[in-house]
């Protein structure tokens, strides 16, 4: 008796567990605009390359009025980006850099998908496409 219930218990945490990562999980045209293109150049603040998805949070100051507004951008998996060119350490605190993406459904909202991040040496990441040079 007690093997099966220890073999119920198992299928049913396993059985919740499976669920509640699936719920976590989000299309990105749910959640941002893909007809919205955005381009941004800013501070990085943080950077968090957590699953189901990557984020990227900058400093954006705005040219006319010098106010300084947080964005934050979603990503891909950090397998994802890795396989892709990005390493971990690249992007660092204080870093500038210039993300284009698309923007939230909610435009009161300073958040975006992350289509592609630019260095300011040029060198080009998309969200899943590969690693471009300079001048690329």
């Amino acid at each position: 008796m007690t093997r099966t219930i220890r073999t119920a218990a198992f299928w049913i945490l396993g059985s919740f567990v499976a669920t509640t990562s699936v719920s976590a999980h989000h299309s990105f045209a749910a959640a941002f605009n893909m007809t919205a293109p955005v381009t941004v150049q800013g501070t990085i603040v943080q950077v968090r390359l957590e699953n189901p998805h990557s984020w990227f949070f900058l400093d954006v100051k705005n040219p006319t009025t010098g106010e300084v507004t947080r964005w934050a951008f979603e990503a891909g998996t950090p397998g994802g980006m890795i396989r892709n060119g990005f390493k971990p350490d690249l992007i660092k605190k204080g870093s500038v850099v210039t993300i284009k993406g698309f923007h939230a459904k909610d435009p009161a909202q300073n958040m975006g998908m992350l289509r592609e991040l630019i260095t300011a040496d040029g060198t080009s990441y998309g969200l899943f496409g590969s690693q471009q040079g300079p001048g690329q």
